[in-house]
């Protein structure tokens, strides 16, 4: 059984980078992306919090999940997200690939290059923009254009998250920081493990933060390339990610002293950019 309650769920989302559903947006379009958030989180809880076999955990909820399209699921998590496959006739796909992604954590702990941790996000992020983008309706108008921009934009928001992460991930025996730049700035495993960032691990942590910038302003053109509720919920993503990157910056990229967090007033400001220039500049 999947022990995250709704109460923990809505804490969760919350803590979020990024609004998950604007409070402006119709109730149903809440409904449907606030049903997807859930499953999502709950898959990435089973991958981290699981109290016996997370390999398992995870196998169980696969299966319980392609009810959801075969049959009736068993996970009230599940139960909820069925209305919004059939209303937005979502695709299994990128739900799987979620559970892929937490399959792959159980096994691995180090990605040696920037190419091989982007291919885990392409995994572990990318599939939840897609599955956005039909909500929205949005696949209809040059899909794929459209989907190269939502994939960089959620790659992004996964690496700001890496940062901001490096001291809980770290706890957990990860590492998603690319072990060719830890080897650049000359940065030991067990620097991760001070209570304040090395000079160098504030390197890495500066160099990741703007890849993921240049990434985020690449894909902010997807707000332009949306119409109705979708360019003010996607421009909230980039927002909160800009955000994110702005309170890394504040932190001088210290991430372990404590995880900097983006402040609700920096994310309306990147938003209120976004909706007036639709992520052209």
């Amino acid at each position: 059984m999947v022990a995250t309650t709704g109460a923990a769920l809505e804490e969760k989302k919350r803590a979020e980078n990024f609004p998950v559903a604007l409070r402006i947006l119709p109730r149903d379009l809440r409904r449907d992306l606030g049903a997807v958030y859930d499953v999502v989180r709950v898959i990435d809880d089973l991958g981290d919090e699981s109290a016996g076999d997370a390999t398992a955990a995870l196998l169980r909820f696969r299966k319980d999940l392609a009810r959801a399209w075969e049959g009736a699921p068993q996970e009230p998590v599940l139960r909820r997200l069925v209305p919004t496959i059939r209303a937005r006739r979502l695709d299994r796909e990128p739900f799987d690939r979620l559970v892929l992604a937490n399959l792959q954590d159980q096994r691995i702990t180090r990605y040696a290059t920037q190419a091989e941790l982007e291919a885990y996000c392409a995994l572990s992020a990318n599939p939840v923009g897609r599955i956005v983008l039909r909500i929205f309706g949005a696949e209809s108008a040059d899909s794929s254009a459209a989907a190269r921009a939502s994939d960089l934009v959620c790659t992004a928001l996964q690496l700001l998250e890496h940062c901001q992460d490096v001291a809980e991930d770290r706890r957990k025996g990860r590492i998603y920081l690319p072990q060719e730049d830890l080897k650049a700035f000359s940065v030991p495993e067990e620097d991760l493990d001070a209570v304040s960032a090395s000079r160098g691990l504030r390197g890495v942590v500066a160099a990741q933060t703007g890849k993921a910038q240049d990434q985020l302003r690449q894909g902010a053109v997807l707000v332009s390339q949306v119409h109705g509720w979708a360019r003010p919920a996607i421009s909230g993503y980039v927002a909160g990610g800009l955000a994110t990157a702005d309170a890394l910056r504040r932190a001088r990229w210290d991430v372990l002293s404590a995880t900097p967090r983006p402040r609700k007033r920096d994310v309306l400001r990147h938003l209120a950019v976004l909706m007036v220039w639709g992520g052209r500049r």
